[in-house]
């Protein structure tokens, strides 16, 4: 308990004296928010990848789909990797630092308002971002219940969410965006030396990895005739490969279409520091994601000690992973409970300043930059509050609105959002409309997966029972997907964009700048 202790209290001070050297870089908003589109590419590259990576992932994601899929769910977190880090940084970075500062925007409502000259489309999509990252926010705390049980037994998990509040609040309110950007840093570095850590001692007390494989080959599923399918939690797709499909298109492609993601880029400082963030943020998210996923991918080896739900044989599923750590050493659990709150507060520091900066910036709209900055750290306060208040509550009274809110705010946010982003970014003739279509398919296809799981309802018993709305999963994937092929469609179909404002907006990527040598052949 000692060792547990010094661990965290070393953590906690680290933490808090980031945010106060911090505080120079958060006098004006612009520092703030983006720190001062200064920050490098080490620092936005941790801070990308550990707001993807929170405890939601460690302990929910890893146990569940690595339950289901076996080693296949691995492809999840190489799919976080590749698509969802990759392809983000080298499709979007540039364009979107280019282009948002060209327009002075600094959140995605506000880009969506200055891209599109709309008032309605930045009100309305600052609203989408409060209510669905709001849940979002709380689900973070979720994950940290029972490895802090377990490494403290008899202390109320509430006062865990309580520190970990406050110490957040503390060193966003104080050092806005750069304070969470190097803090992400150190507690990005923790995260991948706890997570290769806790990989080698799981593997090793399972007799070394080809035994732990040689042990999920011999266990087997039923297939749909109902016969014994041995070595499926070994196979290349896993047991369930259409699933797993989903699985990585929300999992990865949402990334895509997040406030508290694409905003990362908005700060990074310049060309070169996008190129080495895009290698230094693939890399985090293979080692981070691929092995948390592929941990999880051995959880059946250790069903005779996970917690099972009322019908005696369903996994809790976020009983898997804190089982397969409840034998490491006191040092080991020590260095996997400051991980998950590593993970849990970068995310939960990203999404409150997003939150909070979207609330102020694209609802409230103060003039006076003293005002813009009082308010942002008022609302940082409130989102916090809020968020452990909402998941204290659903921890002792397991409310089930709000356990099924949190599945559907990231399908709901990227499904409205990824779609006109993407598109406004690269193509002059997306138009408003098209944005107004994206938004509503992609919140009303969430809310309708709400109602169906709130009221176990079922539509037509065929396409939409079992592909569309199976789960927030499917739902969530197919609003992306298919906000991918709505927004060109309703752009095509509806009038075209004033043309000499689509060119002075475009014309960000046109301007002729010097560079060295070293980044050009010349003539």
């Amino acid at each position: 308990m000692l060792l547990k202790l010094i661990l965290l209290v070393g953590f906690f001070a680290i933490t808090l004296g980031v945010g106060l050297y911090s505080r120079r870089h958060a006098t004006d908003v612009n520092g703030f928010v983006l720190g001062g589109r200064t920050v490098g590419p080490w620092l936005t590259a941790f801070a990308f990848g550990t707001s993807y990576f929170s405890a939601v992932v460690f302990v929910g994601y890893a146990g569940q789909f690595g339950w289901r899929f076996g080693m296949a769910s691995t492809w999840i977190g190489l799919g976080n990797a590749f698509i969802g880090s990759l392809l983000a940084w080298v499709i979007l970075g540039r364009r979107t630092r280019v282009m948002t500062q060209h327009l002075n925007s600094r959140t995605m409502p506000d880009f969506f308002g200055l891209r599109f000259d709309s008032r309605g489309l930045r009100t309305v999509a600052a609203l989408i971002t409060f209510i669905f990252l709001i849940p979002y926010t709380a689900s973070l705390f979720n994950g940290l219940s029972r490895l802090f049980t377990m490494g403290f037994p008899g202390v109320d998990y509430a006062w865990c969410v309580v520190i970990m509040a406050l110490l957040t609040g503390v060193y966003v309110i104080v050092g806005g965006y750069m304070a969470t950007a190097i803090n992400d840093f150190i507690q990005g570095i923790i995260m991948i030396v706890g997570i290769v850590a806790v990989i080698a001692a799981v593997i090793q007390g399972q007799g070394g990895l080809t035994e732990a494989i040689a042990k999920m080959s011999a266990l087997s599923t039923e297939t749909a005739a109902g016969t014994e399918f041995h070595g499926a939690f070994t196979s290349f797709f896993g047991a369930d490969p259409g699933f797993l499909f989903f699985v990585i298109v929300l999992t990865s492609l949402g990334t895509w279409g997040l406030p508290q993601m694409v905003g990362k880029f908005y700060a990074i400082k310049d060309e070169d520091a996008v190129r080495k963030g895009t290698i230094i943020s693939t890399a985090f998210a293979v080692i981070v994601a691929g092995g948390c996923y592929f941990l999880g991918g051995f959880g059946r080896l250790f069903g005779d000690v996970v917690e099972l739900q009322a019908d005696g044989v369903t996994p809790v599923y976020d009983s898997i992973i804190p089982s397969m750590l409840s034998n490491l050493s006191p040092l080991l659990i020590g260095v996997v409970l400051v991980l998950v709150l590593s993970a849990s507060m970068s995310t939960l520091s990203s999404l409150v300043l997003t939150s909070s900066s979207t609330i102020t910036l694209d609802l409230i709209v103060p003039k006076d930059e003293k005002k813009k900055m009082s308010i942002m750290r008022i609302f940082i306060a409130f989102f916090i509050v809020l968020s452990a208040v909402i998941a204290i509550v659903q921890a002792k009274s397991n409310v089930v609105f709000i356990a099924q809110l949190m599945g559907v705010s990231w399908g709901a946010l990227a499904g409205a959002f990824l779609a006109p982003f993407l598109y406004g970014l690269f193509w002059k003739r997306t138009t408003k409309a098209a944005c107004w279509a994206s938004f509503g398919f992609g919140v009303v296809l969430s809310l309708l997966q709400l109602v169906k799981s709130l009221a176990g309802l079922r539509f037509d018993g065929g396409f939409l029972d079992n592909v569309l709305f199976k789960s927030s999963i499917h739902s969530g994937a197919f609003a992306m997907l298919l906000g991918l092929v709505i927004v060109p469609v309703v752009s095509m179909l509806t009038k075209k964009p004033d043309a000499a404002r689509v060119e002075e907006i475009f014309s960000c990527y046109d301007k002729t700048v010097a560079v060295p040598v070293s980044e050009s052949l010349g003539e």
